[in-house]
């Protein structure tokens, strides 16, 4: 292979990149990022800065990146144009203060939406691999995410290989890409265990342009281990699946999960794994932490299908070197089908993931705080939640040492509607909103999920809401938000003065 295609550094990789032209980057969060081609892209933006000329690019991934990609271009103000989630901290106050472009996106639909060029022209690839054959086989290394899409559409290519991924990782993926309308036809996933597609991305080797050889862990950094509150929280929701089983609700032999990133997640799933009534489950999901990888071993989670392995290097090291094992446990699939809403709906997943406010209704913001200042992004939870057998959002029922309560009269901003939320648990309980109206909803989230620091003035905003359909006052649903902009606390309403 190394004979085959020129052998380029990062610096050379990067002066072929010419201002104003989209690259699509691999990476699903952090895992399988490209890191030193981006690091090098962004030194070169500040040498062309320095000089006067403009240089920037239009970047698109598959969710978030890690600090060489997302991190060094926006602290280069090398980023044009940024979809479909972003979660580095730089990048985010670009964005909030309308220096950088950004769309945010349900990821099942990004690959689809570039191919059918509703994002313009992608001009690079600049993809991490494992391994490449002189044909143009491409081995990923730990996520897939958007990277076979952004392969086939790009004018040219550039590979990072990188060799602290053992070209052993062949068999780990499974490449499948449906045809476009009116051509498509159903994606034949009947189990999670089901392969589909191709172990290898297929190019044209013509386009690969270079090959940048890289030694490099990926930049996926521990989350916080877990408070009381998560843990509780991971009790409610493992007691209510139980509750459910006997109830009939979810058959005896359960059903797949989806789970999101972050504390909460692993402490849910940490709280499913040690119950004794919960059986053995699979996983079909975007991203697959550390919390699962013991799981794997235990047989407690006995398979997972995801399109990324966002594992901290130590986890990683243990995964490569115990291949024999986990090539029969996991699979990693493009974000178009490891988050399409017609597997969700076929296989019957249950979904868990989590906002940051919740409203009486049952709507839910997972993206904006106070309504305008983006976090991070939609990412996969609406193709989950619109699709899931069982839809759930889980939260701390209070942020900023309770001054915010996460139970608010009306979402400042809405990801998913009382249409798709079934589910709502915090660590005070769970409120199961499945065949209530409006007004039942309202009443079981303060009851069930509200902090009793709230419970009696949320009662108080529903006594002022009583006649309509739904519990809603154009004057007072955004009351709270408004008193903790003016005192610093949502507690201690006094509802007339929003009047």
């Amino acid at each position: 292979m190394l004979n085959t295609f020129p052998i380029l550094s990062a610096e050379e990789a990067a002066e072929l990149i010419q201002n104003d032209q989209t690259i699509g980057f691999s990476g699903f969060t952090p895992a399988g990022s490209a890191k030193a081609i981006p690091a090098a892209l962004a030194k070169k933006a500040l040498r062309e800065h320095q000089a006067g000329r403009p240089f920037k690019v239009g970047v698109l991934t598959g969710a978030s990146t890690g600090k060489s990609l997302d991190g060094a271009l926006a602290q280069a103000e090398a980023i044009s144009f940024r979809t479909p989630y972003q979660s580095d901290s730089t990048l985010r106050k670009q964005i909030n203060s309308g220096q950088v472009r950004f769309v945010d996106m349900h990821l099942s639909l990004l690959p689809q939406i570039a191919r059918y060029g509703f994002l313009g022209p992608v001009h690079w690839a600049v993809v991490e691999a494992a391994d490449i054959t002189a044909g143009g086989g491409i081995v990923l290394t730990t996520s897939v995410g958007a990277t076979n899409t952004y392969l086939n559409l790009a004018d040219k290519i550039l590979i990072e290989l990188n060799s602290k991924h053992p070209a052993s990782l062949l068999g780990m993926h499974d490449i499948f890409e449906p045809a476009d309308p009116p051509a498509r036809q159903e994606i034949p996933v009947y189990h999670v265990a089901d392969r589909i597609g191709s172990p290898i991305c297929l190019v044209d080797p013509k386009k690969i342009a270079g090959v940048v050889l890289t030694d490099l862990e990926d930049e996926c950094a521990p989350f916080d281990p877990s408070t009381p509150v998560t843990e509780q929280i991971g009790r409610n929701v493992a007691d209510f699946f139980i509750a459910e089983m006997k109830a009939g609700r979810i058959p005896p032999q359960f059903l797949p999960l989806q789970s999101g990133v972050g504390n909460i997640a692993n402490a849910v799933l940490g709280a499913l794994g040690a119950s004794k009534e919960i059986p053995n489950f699979e996983m079909y999901t975007e991203v697959l932490q550390d919390s699962v990888v013991p799981l794997l071993e235990s047989g407690r989670c006995s398979f997972a299908s995801t399109s990324a392995l966002t594992l901290s290097p130590e986890m990683m090291s243990h995964v490569t070197g115990n291949l024999n094992f986990f090539r029969h446990k996991i699979l990693m699939r493009p974000q178009e089908i490891s988050n399409h809403p017609e597997i969700v709906r076929r296989l019957g997943i249950v979904s868990m993931n989590t906002a940051i406010e919740v409203d009486l209704g049952g709507n839910v913001n997972s993206t904006h705080v106070m309504g305008k200042t983006m976090m991070n992004g939609i990412g996969g939870s609406g193709d989950f939640t619109r699709n899931a057998y069982i839809s759930m959002f889980s939260c701390p029922s209070t942020a900023k040492g309770g001054k915010i309560s996460a139970i608010v009269p009306l979402a400042s901003h809405m990801d998913h509607s009382e249409h798709s939320v079934q589910i709502v648990a915090t660590e005070q309980g769970i409120a199961d909103l499945r065949g209530k109206d409006p007004h039942e909803r309202a009443q079981l989230i303060i009851n069930n999920c509200a902090h009793p620091d709230y419970r009696e003035q949320l009662r108080d905003y529903l006594r002022l809401t009583k006649e309509g359909h739904e519990p809603l006052s154009l004057s007072l649903g955004l009351a709270m938000h408004r008193q903790f902009m003016r005192h610093g606390d949502m507690r201690n309403i006094n509802w007339e003065e929003y009047r």
